[in-house]
């Protein structure tokens, strides 16, 4: 039938298409910082703000005893101080040009040596090291860092300079002494003997940081160059090392910094002779050696004043070089961050 007509539904009590309204959920409101809080923030703002402020507390206050302690000198001698070749201590004659010009010499020699020497080593440990050596090769690396400068000071006076005094010494005078930089007779101690030995000390901390930086080179580096057919040692050079050269750059200058400020071992090997010498073979002295040295036998007010002078000047060539640093950083990566070229 056509027209039948179909059962109603029974009503339970409720429409059947009735909507449930869903009342919104109401968000806890931000518990308001009580009074104790607000006080421990305030404290430890405080307590970081006096740290900030005693790094450059601490820089002012002994920039300021340099100057003050090293007035008589700069009165007595004036900018000649630093381009004087004298230092007779009896009849009160001084100038720190020599001991300018070893401790720039030796910290010098020890980059040419040192830094291929560790960025070599930080290549291998990350690059092409076994697993089973990376752990004792990286620890042993850096266990050189810890030995104490007096430690290398007796090594290189018992070990290194006869070394060099017997074999090296006689080998660089008869193949490279047309130079000029390899002559004269080989005492074993000198400017060579403190560069090595300065070399040595600043391996580990080269070393150490290059490592670091290569290993945080992400891995598509390497993988984007091997996939275009570079060689092993393409991929290293193009997409390792190009990549991490503003803190291989840096680790190298950390290096320096510690080249420059090093005393005791370069004070044991070095001669200890107020002279400019174009040979690496002859004795010299550095900034650091002399202050060591001398300051306990320093007699008169103009004697002890000028070895404070020099202490300045070191405190100079220290901030001149950490600016040069930051200049090659920046024609490095242009203020931007290292990024490898393929």
């Amino acid at each position: 039938m056509a027209n039948q007509a179909f059962p109603r539904p029974q009503l339970t009590g409720q429409p059947v298409s009735q909507k449930t309204t869903v009342e919104p959920k109401t968000r806890p409101l931000p518990l308001m910082p009580s009074s104790s809080g607000e006080v421990a923030d305030r404290l430890f703002g405080f307590a970081m703000l006096t740290c900030a402020v005693a790094i450059l507390g601490l820089l002012v206050l002994i920039v300021y005893e340099l100057v003050g302690r090293s007035q008589l000198s700069w009165h007595a001698f004036g900018w000649k101080f630093f381009a004087g070749r004298d230092w007779n201590p009896v009849e009160e004659h001084f100038g720190a040009l020599p001991f300018i010009y070893g401790t720039l010499v030796s910290s010098l020699l020890a980059l040419i040596i040192a830094v291929p020497l560790a960025v070599g080593v930080a290549v291998f440990t990350t690059e092409m090291c076994p697993k089973w050596l990376r752990g004792p090769l990286s620890f042993t690396t850096e266990l050189l860092a810890a030995i104490p400068s007096v430690i290398y000071g007796l090594w290189a006076i018992f070990v290194l300079v006869p070394l060099l005094r017997q074999y090296v010494q006689p080998f660089l005078a008869r193949t490279l002494g047309w130079t000029g930089l390899f002559e004269g007779p080989p005492y074993g101690i000198g400017m060579l003997a403190a560069g090595i030995i300065l070399a040595i000390m600043i391996v580990p901390i080269i070393s150490s940081i290059t490592r670091e930086v290569l290993m945080v080179v992400p891995q598509h580096q390497r993988e984007g160059v091997l996939a275009l057919g570079a060689t092993r040692w393409e991929m290293i050079r193009i997409g390792v090392l190009r990549n991490a050269r503003a803190g291989i750059l840096g680790g190298v200058i950390l290096g320096l910094g510690r080249a420059l400020g090093e005393t005791m071992a370069v004070t044991m090997v070095i001669g200890n002779r107020p002279e400019i010498a174009r040979s690496l073979f002859a004795p010299g002295y550095t900034m650091a050696s002399v202050i060591a040295n001398e300051f306990s036998e320093a007699t008169g007010d103009v004697y002890l004043s000028a070895l404070i002078e020099i202490g300045l000047a070191l405190f100079l060539v220290t901030i001149v070089v950490n600016a040069l640093a930051r200049l090659m950083v920046w024609s490095v990566t242009r203020g931007l961050p290292a990024r490898a070229h393929v």
